[in-house]
């Protein structure tokens, strides 16, 4: 059985309230017209969004408080911040991927948001599946969370050595496959993933990179997930603070985009988040770390390799 602070009704409002803020979110950045998103509005959006799930944590707080005690509720809502700090680095290094995606097919800026809007709606339906599944998994056998340790060990090493190769993304099996089974056109038709050319139905360039990004997203959710585990097994906690931080990607996206080179080092710091996390989960046997300071460890991390990035970088033109 999933063992969960959120009533029936929690889940209703939250659902709820992401399908209408995903409404706004989509008139707010330019609608069902090709439109670039200025930084300006990127960076509105991304206070928005941050400020919103902060709001969220100071409710639930109140929420528990009045429900099941103090105690409790500060350990939930620090379950969650801890959660969401994780989610929402993490979803830096999506950004990264992504930029390098829209710039291999040269995609127009003004494309990009469609793009992103569906790889955002497909990242929330993966997230909710590999939530429940992961959450069932752990009840149920919580030897498992020691196999999530030793996979983000890995994956934050292998993070550390390769975090100056790019992907070939020609030679990607899911691309060679689409190319070889479906007819594409050489060039853009606006935001059109297909059109018709002599009576025919032909896609676009535009369908390949939402096809990649769909791919990158579950590559990173096979991540993510298992780092908030090392933090709460609380499904409503890890369901919210993934969706507020994926949420908040396309906003965090169009606000980086122009000075991501000025981040460089900071893969290198999502790299020792994932391998602390996976060395948290393999010592809790014998060592439990609580949840602040796990936060004050991944804060000063993320804030050192920021720093350091825009250190090394200050002589870098824009």
């Amino acid at each position: 059985m999933l063992h969960t602070v959120a009533q029936p009704w929690m889940w209703v409002a939250f659902i709820a309230f992401v399908l209408a803020m995903l409404a706004i979110d989509v008139v707010a950045l330019g609608g069902s017209r090709a439109h670039k998103v200025s930084v300006r509005e990127a960076a509105a959006w991304s206070i928005v969004w941050v400020s919103l799930a902060l709001a969220f944590d100071f409710g639930l707080w109140i929420y528990l408080t009045e429900t099941v005690g103090r105690e409790i509720a500060t350990a939930k809502a620090m379950e969650f911040l801890t959660g969401y700090v994780i989610e929402k680095s993490l979803s830096v290094d999506n950004i990264f991927i992504f930029l390098l995606i829209f710039g291999h097919f040269a995609v127009p800026p003004q494309y990009q948001r469609k793009v992103l809007l569906y790889g955002v709606l497909g990242a929330i339906v993966m997230r909710v599946i590999m939530i429940l599944a992961g959450s069932w998994v752990v009840t149920q056998f919580a030897w498992v969370l020691y196999l999530f340790g030793v996979f983000l060990l890995i994956t934050g090493f292998r993070m550390l050595v390769s975090t100056e190769e790019e992907p070939d993304l020609d030679a990607n099996p899911v691309l060679k496959l689409a190319k070889k089974l479906l007819p594409f056109t050489k060039e853009f038709h606006k935001e059109k993933f297909s059109v018709k050319v002599n009576g025919k139905r032909v896609f676009t360039p535009l369908l390949l990179v939402l096809i990649l990004i769909e791919v990158s997203d579950v590559i990173f959710a096979v991540d993510s997930i298992p780092a908030i585990f090392a933090v709460t097994t609380d499904p409503f906690i890890v369901f919210t603070s993934n969706i507020f931080a994926i949420m908040g990607l396309r906003a965090l996206y169009f606000l980086l985009a122009d000075m991501a080179d000025r981040f460089h080092l900071l893969k290198f710091g999502l790299a020792f988040v994932l391998m602390f996390v996976g060395i948290k989960m393999l010592i809790v046997k014998w060592m439990h770390v609580p949840t602040d300071v796990s936060l004050m460890v991944i804060g000063l991390i993320l804030g050192g390799s920021i720093i350091a990035s825009l250190i090394a970088t200050r002589h870098k033109k824009h």
